[in-house]
């Protein structure tokens, strides 16, 4: 348990350094997970409705169940938010998750997959360090807390050996609730693999099949603890305020790159940004990163386990994910290979609402598990092998090499994996938060519901406002954001559509992002100043606020030409107080 933990410390030690003015350099994701976790808090401390707020995106609000609320986090963790902030808990969240993973996954091999203990380290490490899962540590703590998978794993596995289905399928549905409410998609990944396994086992091993009766009993149990818990919470994200009918069409298409899985992640000591260029939408989604000398070695440990039909069928699961992650189109770098097979099911519902790339996560537990496998089987037979010679004192050339393998095996294990142990999570410098926004300066702004319009409004290439407003504990509601919500807007009689990650544009936030984009003035007409005053209305805004960073000169004219009169300074921002266009 200290070794994970020393782990998850090297990993985030950037992050700890310094921890007031750094953060990660995926800033959209940090900032939304602070605000996330602002929410948890005030969940607990002033019991906000968990599944939808009006804190973010006003006056439309957002859909927390469909997005990644990690209320499972938030709320235990909110002690931690409500003592020392939203930013110093998601540091201590992303560290935690890193530590319990491993051991978690640690814990279960340990006891019911491998005997020796150095074989249990060796798969739970990679389990938890393998390159994609540094890659998330990168702003996707709910991705990398996957530390109720392997209890999951090994509850439902184990329904068909009890006689309990009644306690044993009840367990199993509270570890699937706690899991929905981290990370649905997670979640799909493990039922995914563990019904992958099970079929293939079954197919081949006819004998298992007098063990169905359990199994769908404690199976059934589990599915009614889990739907009753997550009934309502599911039918608010399906049909609630803010819903949405899948991922667009864009998102859909984030698929692996073939040549991603022999390559090394930037973040793996062989690797570099040269290395991926090409091969990942973005640093955060470096999945398929095994690298060449990790599958090697993995090819040759299922063909040193070939005789054993558990390997086979975690062998076939991974390769099944592998084959899905590539997305509707397979691509060798830059050169379409032809339609996956993920195009031929990519529009069903729920299937349409995941990223076909992070298929390729759900290698790396099978990747892990089969290593340890491995280790365990040669330590196992060459223990075997010494107890069979007993006192011989010749043993010839075959005891010779067996003895040599106790050095070759480690260094061989040693050579494919250390090319892609991990380096520390990167990290740039934090703006700080202005006092403004948290000493309670704009409240008599925000009398009756108003809400704070930040310029320019924020979204995911100007995320840090959520940030501000996770640091105020959400004591104000603000409008736009970053979350993923319908393409539409509520006034659509058609209904939800596709997400996107904010609200739809509108003229103000469009025009005022422009210039935060491109450094330039605008001449400002008096039907954008009609349309200011219109948006600024939808809003219900009380106050528009402008914090001193990029682009700030233009921004200031832009915002001061639009509302027609000079802003005041107010503990480190530019204020205007537009109640009167209510």
């Amino acid at each position: 348990m200290l070794g994970f933990l020393v782990g998850a410390g090297y990993l985030t030690s950037r992050l700890w350094h310094d921890l007031p003015h750094t953060r990660g350099t995926n800033a959209p994701d940090q900032a939304q997970f602070e605000w996330m976790l602002a929410h948890g808090a005030r969940v607990v401390r002033h019991f906000d409705y968990p599944f939808v707020t009006n804190r973010m995106n006003a006056p439309d609000g957002v859909n927390l169940m469909a997005n990644t609320s990690i209320l499972g986090l938030s709320v235990p963790l909110s002690p931690v938010t409500l003592i020392f902030g939203p930013h110093a808990a998601f540091t201590v969240l992303l560290t935690a998750a890193y530590a319990a993973t491993g051991i978690a996954w640690y814990y279960v091999l340990s006891r019911h997959v491998v005997a020796a203990p150095g074989a249990a380290v060796l798969g739970a490490a990679f389990c938890t360090f393998a390159p994609g899962m540094v890659s998330h540590g990168n702003g996707h703590p709910n991705i990398v807390a996957q530390f109720l998978v392997p209890f999951i794993v090994w509850r439902t596995l184990a329904l068909g050996r009890s006689g309990r289905p009644l306690r044993n399928g009840s367990l199993l549905g509270l570890l699937v609730t706690w899991q929905a409410f981290i990370n649905e998609e997670i979640l799909l990944l493990t039922a995914a693999g563990v019904g992958i396994f099970v079929l293939v086992v079954g197919v081949f091993r006819r004998r298992y099949w007098r063990r169905i009766l359990p199994f769908m009993a404690g199976l059934g149990v589990a599915a009614l603890v889990a739907g009753a818990l997550l009934a309502y919470p599911l039918w608010v994200q399906f049909t609630g305020p803010g819903s949405y009918r899948g991922l667009s069409a864009n998102i859909q298409q984030y698929g692996a790159n073939l040549a991603a899985y022999p390559a090394f992640s930037q973040l793996s000591l062989a690797g570099s940004a040269r290395s991926v260029r090409g091969l990942a939408q973005n640093p955060t989604e470096e999945n398929a990163f095994l690298g060449w000398p990790s599958l090697i070695l993995v090819g040759g440990v299922v063909t040193y386990l070939s005789r054993r039909l558990t390997a086979l069928a975690v062998a076939a699961t991974g390769a099944v994910f592998a084959v899905c992650s590539l997305g509707p189109v397979v691509k060798w770098r830059s050169t379409g290979l032809g339609r996956g097979p993920w195009a031929a099911v990519q529009s069903l519902p729920v299937l349409d609402t995941v990223v076909p790339t992070r298929f390729a996560l759900a290698t790396v537990p099978v990747t892990g598990v089969l290593l340890a496998m491995g280790w365990d089987q040669w330590r196992r037979q060459g223990r075997l092998e010494v107890e069979r010679d007993g006192g011989a004192r010749h043993g010839g050339f075959g005891r010779s090499l067996r003895y040599a393998s106790y050095a070759l095996v480690p260094a061989a294990f040693a050579a494919a994996l250390l090319p892609s142990a991990p380096r520390p999570l990167p990290t740039v410098h934090r703006t700080a938060t202005p006092a403004v926004l948290v000493n309670g300066a704009l409240d008599r702004y925000l009398t009756g519901g108003r809400s704070v319009v930040f310029v320019p409004p924020p979204q995911s290439r100007y995320p840090e406002p959520l940030a501000w407003a996770a640091d105020a504990g959400l004591s104000f509601r603000i409008s736009r954001g970053y979350f993923l919500g319908p393409a539409t807007g509520s006034d659509d009689p058609d209904g939800p559509k596709h997400s996107i990650f904010s609200a739809p544009p509108r003229p103000t936030s469009s025009l005022l992002m422009a210039v935060h984009d491109r450094a330039w003035t605008p001449h400002i007409t008096d039907r954008m100043r009609q349309q200011a005053a219109a948006d600024l209305r939808y809003w219900r805004a009380g106050v528009v606020v402008l914090v001193p960073g990029r682009h700030t000169g233009p921004l200031l004219r832009t915002t001061t030409g639009l509302l027609g009169f000079e802003p005041q300074w107010t503990d480190g921002a530019w204020v205007w107080d537009v109640r009167h266009l209510d």
